[in-house]
């Protein structure tokens, strides 16, 4: 049984709502749990002052659901409690290095160490965003620099330095306590012989080497030669219903309603539910697929013959992944060459530099037997020094995210390399002077070497408004803050706004805020930190919903004055009006989202691609009202169910409740008009709920078991007597193919009466009753004004305080076991009760830096072929890069067209007719 919570006066609620809740919550926890119901009647107000502590964390071990929720919802309690005992080991702490340890801290591993022996240089303050102005004058190293910075994100994560060299001298013995090892800025000859020593240990020690030159990027794997995942793909397994399974060799099942299973052949499917044949019940089988609506299974001739219900479930099974020691590639490769030899890489726009890496491409050209052109050799060349910071951010939650396969062996690893390159970024430049990449040293240079001295400028100038400071919101601010987007010296702005405050759950993903920001605003609070980062930004902070509310503040003239528009965004309704006031203002808008660990961007250009709202994804299926009342067949049925009595009881019926005794004075009142009129429009319900209002707490107890009795017993009868377990439908299936039999197990005590004062009968006589209620309760002092108020309690899914989730997964199990529907537990239950989308900080990093590299490009004004737009999914692992839409243009005529962003301004005048709106159309389309 649950234990009940210290004081009831802690939960902001009135004592009707709150007694109500915790006593339905604890006898629907009890009956699951086959508790006898005596124990809760037995309860009296003394245990109000004497109550059972609540249950805290037990050990390390546990998982910190307000700071993990939606990370959890990714990885999983396993994988999460795997991390939560390795360690990890990395080197470098440059622009790479740094968003690797943000985002694999924010994750939650057990330990981390930072390696780096340089000190901080003004370089360092436009790749790395932990790195401040007086680390650069004081000298220090930057990884005692980003040390405690680091080590703030999160507080379960111990975090160290390690500042000795690391070279081909060192004993790499050090390494043994290790799970994985991460290098960044090593030389390639280094990388090869720490990975060796990985690989030859028992168990392998998990490599991973990254590099970031310029605009090209690389991760490389190895994993050891059997790394088995639990979980290659990271997919909820899908639950799907059997129309029919026959007997023979072999059996074949049929999807319910011709929904396609989505099997491939070689798969395993387990079964469960089935009425006839329940010699599947519980068994695995691998799957012949036959069509998208039927699968083979093996021999079922001797089974019983099948009736009727059944569910089947793709059954995960661990794959095994093989890895080689470090291998060689091309232009990367003659870079690491270069490296070897001149123990630095090409200078900045240095052509002489470009020939000597020329060559040792072709030698690695030739031993690859591959070509490589001399244009894209010299691009790489010119930039190779320098760090654009967003691809940076993309590698970084790539490589993140192959630390926690490592660590988890959940989701599937690289296979081995993975290269990114922002060649597109750079191709219209190449025509401008060496001049323009040229170092000023400034904390610009590093992005200055790849995108030239002219483009920084526009950037610098650039006016960008961001909509949402969430976790994309986050990181994109990062990103602009290290690339310099909106200083106040030249003019620029960054405006932001969001009406959400911080809660605990932000702190593993939205990494600029702190514990100490709990409860603050997310804007400013995001201002401040980025402020930080860059304290040359301008930035204006805002705490509104954009909307058509808003629509005075932000105006067309608002927009007009805009050079970008940002979406940082987590529902669809908000992205498409920001879509639609972007495109009538003629704005670019950059969006994003995730979902766990798929990312995508989408990038929508004036004149030259579609918006936003030029598709759209099909409606999500809402349950039918028939089915969550009568006929719930998934899990998802009973847990909607469960919230929407939550909603009713604790929420809607309150807010009714007080909206009618702020239109009456009285009950006095009240009961005058309805001794006249014998009517009053919404009193019945009203009245009905201040006589069952509970004045104690024995009161409380007996009408939650009335309830109990209500949804999970007499609602049962009910509709089994409406619906026998034999009724068919036209086709010959049964109506209830789930038997509806709680009320047979669960032992009630019919002698529970309601107390007195809760006694309401409902008949044809009830505005008599009514009557009769109101007046008993106005003679007996019931109705005073405390009574005639309640406070309304709204659904909140983080504060695990609360109580609401416990009363929907009570609720929802209890339903669930009514129709022989298998539970979920609490943590399923707050997603789907909660809607929560699973997050990780890794997707968000990725996600956010592709869209910062698009950002450069709308501020060169690049052509229509050089934007991308991309999905991933972490996962898989799987990253497409696709061109953006075209617009679509409609003809009038041959020589006149329009699309969603062209427009014709007519001006009139007081006494502008028809004909003169005509006549300027006519003009416009001459």
């Amino acid at each position: 049984m649950h234990d009940i919570p210290r004081s009831l006066t802690a939960v902001n609620s009135d004592f009707w709502t709150e007694c109500l809740r915790l006593c339905f919550s604890a006898l629907l926890s009890s009956a699951v749990n086959r508790c006898s119901l005596s124990l809760l009647q037995n309860l009296t107000e003394e245990h109000l002052d004497t109550p059972s502590p609540l249950p805290t964390m037990a050990d390390s071990m546990d998982i910190d659901d307000s700071l993990y929720s939606r990370q959890r919802y990714v990885l999983g309690d396993s994988a999460m409690q795997q991390m939560a005992q390795s360690s990890v080991f990395l080197s470098g702490m440059g622009a790479l290095g740094v968003e690797i340890a943000k985002n694999i801290v924010l994750a939650g591993v057990k330990a981390v160490t930072l390696h780096d022996c340089k000190r901080c240089e003004v370089w360092d303050l436009g790749t790395n965003f932990f790195i401040r102005e007086e680390d650069v004058h004081s000298q220090k190293k930057r990884v005692e620099a980003v040390h405690s910075r680091v080590a703030e994100l999160n507080p379960y994560v111990q975090v160290s330095v390690a500042t000795d060299v690391l070279d081909e001298n060192t004993d790499l013995s050090f390494l043994k306590r290790y799970q994985c090892v991460v290098l960044t800025e090593t030389k390639l000859s280094l990388q090869k012989q720490i990975d060796c020593f990985c690989h030859s240990q028992q168990p392998p020690i998990k490599f991973i080497g990254c590099d970031v030159f310029g605009i090209c990027s690389r991760v490389f794997c190895d994993f050891g030669e059997a790394f088995e995942v639990s979980d290659p793909t990271g997919e909820e397994p899908k639950e799907l219903f059997i129309q029919n399974i026959s007997q023979g060799n072999p059996g074949v099942v049929t999807c319910m309603d011709s929904r396609a299973h989505g099997l491939q052949t070689g798969q395993s499917v387990c079964f469960k539910e089935i009425n006839g044949m329940s010699e599947l019940n519980g068994s695995t089988h691998q799957v012949t697929v036959l069509s998208p609506y039927s699968f083979a299974v093996g021999d079922t001739s001797s089974f019983q013959p099948y009736a009727h219900a059944g569910i089947f479930r793709l059954v995960m099974m661990p794959k095994i992944f093989t890895f080689a020691p470090l291998q060689l590639h091309t232009i990367m490769l003659a870079l690491d060459a270069f490296l070897e030899q001149h123990a630095r890489l090409p200078n900045i726009g240095c052509m002489q530099d470009a020939e000597l890496l020329l060559k040792f491409t072709e030698e690695v050209s030739r031993t690859l037997k591959n070509k490589v052109s001399f244009e894209l050799v010299r691009s790489v060349s010119c930039c190779a020094r320098g760090c654009l910071s967003p691809l940076a951010a993309a590698v970084g939650g790539i490589a993140s995210q192959e630390v926690l396969k490592a660590l988890t062996g959940k989701f599937s690893p690289l296979q081995q390399w993975f290269y990114l390159d922002a060649i597109e970024v750079i191709q219209p430049l190449q025509s401008l002077p060496a001049e323009e990449f040229a170092p000023r040293g400034d904390r610009y240079d590093a992005l200055r070497a790849c995108i030239g001295e002219s483009l920084c400028l526009k950037l610098h100038k650039f006016q960008v408004f961001m909509v949402g400071c969430g976790a994309i919101g986050c990181e994109m601010l990062k990103n602009m803050a290290l690339m310099g987007v909106g200083l106040s010296r030249c003019s620029g702005e960054i405006c932001i706004t969001d009406p959400d405050l911080i809660e605990k759950s932000n702190l593993n993903r939205q990494f600029l805020f702190r514990p100490q920001h709990i409860r603050k605003p997310k804007s400013t609070t995001a201002a401040a930190a980025s402020l930080e980062i860059n304290p040359e930004l301008q930035i204006d902070a805002h705490l509104n919903k954009l909307c058509p509310a808003t629509e005075d503040m932000y105006s067309d003239a608002f927009f007009s004055r805009l050079n970008l528009v940002v979406t940082a965004l987590d529902n669809v309704e908000a992205r498409r009006y920001v879509d639609s006031r972007s495109v009538s203002n003629q704005k670019a808008l950059l969006d994003s989202g995730t979902m766990g660990t798929k990312g995508h961007t989408e990038i929508i250009v004036p004149y030259l691609t579609e918006s936003y709202n030029s598709h759209r994804d099909p409606p999500e299926e809402e349950i039918p009202f028939c089915t969550l009342k009568s006929f719930p067949a998934v899990i998802e049925h009973t847990i909607q169910w469960a919230r929407d009595k939550f909603e009713s009881a604790f929420s809607h019926k309150p807010s009714i409740y007080n909206m009618f005794w702020q239109s009456h004075s009285s009950a006095q009142e009240v009961l005058q008009v309805r001794i006249i009129l014998h009517t009053m429009e919404g009193s019945f319900q009203v009245i009905k709920l201040l006589s069952r209002r509970p004045t104690q707490w024995n009161h409380c107890l007996a009408l939650a078991r009335l309830k109990f009795d209500k949804y999970f017993k007499k609602k049962a009868l009910q509709l089994l007597h409406s619906f026998p377990l034999d009724t068919r439908l036209k086709d010959g299936s049964l109506k209830i193919t789930k038997c509806v039999y709680l009320y047979q197990h669960i032992e009630t005590d019919e002698t529970v009466k309601k107390p007195d004062q809760l006694k309401m009968t409902v008949s044809s006589e009830e505005e008599r009753q009514a009557i009769s209620q109101l007046q008993e309760a106005i003679i007996s002092s019931f109705v005073t004004p405390e009574r005639l108020r309640m406070t309304p309690l709204f659904f909140e899914k983080d504060d695990d305080s609360n109580g609401h989730i416990d009363f929907i997964a009570s609720a929802s199990a209890l339903r669930a076991h009514m129709y022989a529907i298998e539970a979920a537990d609490r943590l399923q239950t707050k997603r789907i009760a909660g809607k929560i989308i699973p997050a990780i900080a890794t997707s968000t990093a990725a996600v956010a830096g592709l869209v910062s590299l698009e950002l450069i490009k709308v501020a060169g004004g690049y052509g229509f072929e050089l934007f991308k737009n991309c999905f991933f999914n972490l996962a898989i692992p799987v990253m497409v890069l696709t061109e953006t839409a075209p617009v679509k243009r409609t003809q009038i005529r041959d020589d006149i067209s329009f699309s969603i962003w062209d427009r014709w301004t007519i001006f009139g005048h007081e006494d502008f007719t028809l004909s003169d709106f005509m006549n300027a159309v006519k003009v416009c389309c001459v």
